[in-house]
Formats: C-alpha cells, structure tokens, sequence
C-alpha cells in the first residue's frame, strides 16, 4: 500500500488516539469552567471576557467531534479500507491532532494554543501517548500527502475522492441523480449566470421542483417526498458542487416548509406545504433587519392589528430571491411593549411574484437589489414596509409572540443544510483546483508534480471528507429526532471554513489566471466567502458550541 505510506493496524492507532484528544479536550473544558462558570452557571460577563478561549474550545470540540465521526464513517466501509479511504483516515487524524497539541487557526489571524487554557504539559501528557505520537509524526507528513495526492490525480474523471459510506444504496442513486442534473443542467450555463448577474432561470427551477427539490423533507401527506435530513444533505451537496445559488434555492422553501409543519395551524399546513414542496410557490426567509444581524431578539419592524387584517412597517435587509418569491416568512413585531424575542410573531405574507420591470409590485411594500460579489443567482434586496397588509389567518400557529420560538427550531436544520452547501462548494473548490494543476504546464511539468501544489489538493480532500462525515453525522441526529444544535453549529463551523480554504487554495493554484473573471474559480471564490457569515456567522457558531458545552452538553 502506498510503498508504507499507511501506518499498520490503522483503525485500532485512531481509535487509540482519539481516547487522548478527549482526555485534553476535557482538561480544556474543566479550566475553562473554573473561569467563565465558578459558581456551576456560565456567568455571561465573564464569557464575553474570556471570549477567544471559549470560541477556541468550541473549535477544540469540533476538532476531536470530527475525528470521531471519522473513525465511525472507517469502520462503517467494508474491510479491508481502500488505499485512498485509510490515507484520508490517517491524514485527517495526524493533521488535527498535530493541531490540538500546537494551535488551531479560528481564522487567518487567530491561533488558539494550548496555553490559551491554562494547560501545562500535565494536562497535555495524553497526547505524548505512542499512538498520538505516531500518528502526528508520520500519518500527515509529506510522504502520506504524496500518496493520496497519486490516487486523486484520475478523479477528476472518476469522482472517486473517497468512499461516502451512506451505508444505503437509496442515498446513493439520489446522489447520482442530482449530481447528473447539476453536470447536465448548471456547471455549463453557472459561470454565465454569476458573471451576468442574473437569476437562475425560471426553467432550471421548474426542473428541481419536478425532482422534488422543494419536498425532500416534506411529508408525503402534504405532497412532498418525506426524506430525512441526510437525504437534503445529499441534494444540497450536489446541487452547490455545480452552483452555490441552485443548492441554495431549496434553503428557503426548507426553512419555510418545516416552520409551518412545526408551528402552523392544520389550515396553514395543508394549504401551504403541498404548494411548497410541488415548488408551485417559491418562499422567501424576511427575518434580518439594518443594523440588527445575529440579534434577532431586536427587531423593530412592527406589526400591528387592524381588524381582521395586520398593517406591517419596517426595514429588512438581505433578503434572498426576495422579487421571485411568492410567500414571505416574515417576523414583525406585533407587542410594543416588548423590546426582546417575546415580542415577535411570524406571519406567513403572500405577494405577487415580481418582475424585471416590476419587482415589487406589492402596495405597502418596496425593495432595492443589493449589489455583491458571489452569491448571485437569486439576488440580494433591501425591503420596506409601509402598512403592508396580512390577513390575521397568517400569523404562523395563530398565537401572536412565537416568532421567535418558532424559528429557533429551524436552526439546526438550516444550518445542516448550509454545512452541506459549504462541502459541495469545497468540492467544486477543489476539482477546479485539481483540473488547473493538471493541465497547466509551468517549467517543463504540470503544476500537479510540484510537492507543494499535490500537497495542498491532497489536504484540500481530506478536509472536504471530514467536513462531509461530520455534516451527515449532524443530519443522522436530526433524521433521529435527537437534539442537534451543537453538532449542526459544529458541521457549519468546519464545513465553511473548509469551503473557504478550498477556494483560497484553489485559487493559488491558478495563479494569476485565477484572479481573472472568466475563470470560475474566481466566482467559486466570491461564493464561498458569504459560508462564514450567513446562517450564523463563525463566531456565532463557536458562541452556540461553547456556551452548549460548557452548560453541561455532551
């Protein structure tokens, strides 16, 4: 194998070094405590004090969660492990234990270091054990990176970057499907769109809705195709590997559909969801306001009752394929008296669907495209309120001051979800990169003979696998009705970084001809970058994990 690449008896080494990084990520956590919850209860000033150890032990946990999920998905294949899956094992472990013992990057100018805790060499001794020694001195090294970067050369024509281990040839064939439709269907047309900034056409939509993009979770009852969250994992991956803004289409329509399901009247669920998932409306997320971002408790749009009628006034602010849609999730303020969450409702606001010419041809409403850099398809607007009227029967559940409650319970599966986006932009990342180094012939060989070049898209897959395990370890505890806010933060968290460095090195490798408009990576670039911030920037997904985790989580 790999003229010794890979080190013998591999699954017994990581599951025998993954006992260690616990043992410190425990020994993280219990000095963290002492300082940020002396009297057993996270004291929130003192959080906020000690705010870079708190999010750098969310990215400690996420670390040995990641290693976990990797040995899980390792013994989940059939044995003996292909060549390619015990390099990606191997790899990932020397790598990110290597970084739990000398520093983890929270971003390009934050190292979170050991000594960020208060951890002397006592409570670090577990990751001087012989398995974690061996695994950081050579199961990472350049001899192991060389190795797998061998195997992925032919995978760009393959696709074979390691084995998925779904463990159900159901997900599979869903997989190949849409992976099919995104080669068919958007990677020719996707560079076009983005560097004309336009919308996806309305065609491409009707196609995912007749594959029933927009009711893959949606019980069949109300017509969709009732699958679990691993199967959106799926469908999201595939559909962002071809295009960010084609795999973000069905983020709206999810986050609607599974606010009605969970906090809708039976009225409101069997007159919208079969209209959802038949795509026959397109919804709209009209939560964030100027100035308010993360804060949503904030908000200041109101909405108040007239009759059988509410009058709503306010701003909202990036909103997505806010013109097209239908059907606006809208949380207002109908309690003025409040000036927190408890005062918040969401209603259910329909609206003609927009035009070039008339984009917002709603009376009481009015709205401005924002301009950005990726992202693109759907467009991004700024929306006014001005006495924009709802019927009363659409205040969501009916019961005014659930805004809040109600889209809590969306979080872990949109941010699921967005982690799944980010791996299949990681992917794109990372065959665009692949693709380059291959074909671009520099001082007599391709790129991709260069060490440091094979070196990066070796890490480049690596990462990509471990951010894709962890995604649909996070959806497997959704799909079992388990709490999962922690695991769909940490998915998120790792997931648009990768994305992010992916697209970074990628385009490094391009060089030049990467910074240039007509190659896609620029766009791949633009896009990945918003991963960090949309859905719960970074930080917030570090803030929601280490708060979790430190409350008493496991």
């Amino acid at each position: 194998m790999s003229g010794g690449a890979i080190l013998p008896d591999l699954l017994s080494l990581a599951e025998a070094a993954l006992g260690p990084a616990q043992s410190v990520l425990a020994a993280a956590r219990k000095h963290l405590q002492e300082a940020v919850a002396p009297g057993g209860k996270v004291d929130p000033a003192l959080f906020e004090k000690r705010q870079f150890a708190a999010h750098g032990f969310a990215w400690m946990a996420t670390y040995v969660e990641a290693l976990r999920q990797m040995l899980a998905w390792a013994r989940r294949l059939e044995a003996p492990l292909r060549e390619m899956d015990a390099l990606l094992l191997q790899i990932a472990f020397g790598e990110y234990l290597a970084q739990l013992k000398g520093g983890i990057a929270l971003s390009q100018v934050e190292i979170l270091r050991p000594e960020h805790f208060g951890l002397d060499e006592a409570a670090l001794s577990p990751l001087a054990q012989p398995a974690v020694r061996l695994l950081i001195e050579r199961g990472a090294g350049e001899t192991a990176r060389m190795a797998l970067a061998s195997l992925i050369r032919d995978a760009g024509s393959t696709g074979d970057f390691g084995s998925l281990g779904l463990d159900d040839p159901a997900l599979d064939m869903v997989r190949d499907q849409f992976r099919r439709f995104g080669a068919e269907r958007v990677e020719p047309f996707a560079h076009q769109w983005h560097l004309r900034d336009e919308l996806i056409p309305i065609e491409v939509v009707e196609e995912m809705a007749g594959l029933g993009v927009f009711g893959l979770t949606v019980p069949e009852e109300f017509g969709g195709l009732g699958l679990g969250k691993l199967a959106m994992v799926i469908v999201s991956e595939e559909l962002s590997r071809a295009y960010i803004g084609v795999g973000s289409l069905g983020t709206r329509s999810e986050i609607a559909a599974e606010l009605i399901r969970q906090g809708g009247t039976e009225a409101q669920k069997a007159h919208y969801l079969p209209r959802i998932a038949s795509g026959e409306i397109l919804p709209t997320a009209v939560f964030t306001e100027p100035n308010v971002g993360s804060d949503l408790g904030s908000l200041r749009t109101r909405a108040v009752r007239d009759g059988d009628r509410y009058r709503i006034t306010g701003a909202k602010t990036w909103i997505t394929h806010a013109a097209r849609s239908d059907l606006m999730t809208l949380l207002a303020r109908t309690d003025s008296g409040t000036s927190d969450y408890r005062g918040l409702s969401m209603f259910l606001a329909e609206k003609p669907r927009g035009t070039e010419t008339a984009p917002f041809p709603a009376p009481g409403m009015s709205g401005s495209e924002i301009k950005v850099l990726g992202y693109r398809g759907m467009k991004e607007y700024e929306l006014g309120f001005d006495g924009f009227e709802v019927p009363s029967e659409a205040l969501l559940g009916g019961v005014e001051g659930q805004g809040f409650k109600q889209l809590m319970t969306t979080f872990e599966s949109a941010r699921i979800q967005t982690a799944a986006r980010a791996t299949g932009v990681a992917q794109n990342a990372l065959e665009l990169g692949l693709s380059y180094a291959l074909g671009r012939t520099q001082f007599g060989k391709p790129l991709f003979e260069f060490p440091r070049v094979a070196g990066k898209l070796a890490w480049m897959t690596v990462e990509t696998m471990v951010s894709r395990q962890l995604t649909y370890f996070a959806a497997r505890e959704k799909d079992g009705d388990r709490r999962c806010d922690i695991e769909a933060g940490m998915a998120k968290l790792l997931a648009a970084r990768t994305a992010w460095a992916n697209a970074d090195n990628a385009l490094q490798i391009h060089g030049g001809n990467g910074y240039a408009l007509e190659y896609p990576i620029s766009r791949v670039l633009c896009d990945a970058r918003i991963l960090n911030i949309f859905e719960g920037a970074a930080e917030i997904q570090a803030q929601v994990i280490a708060r979790g985790l430190l409350a008493g989580r496991n």
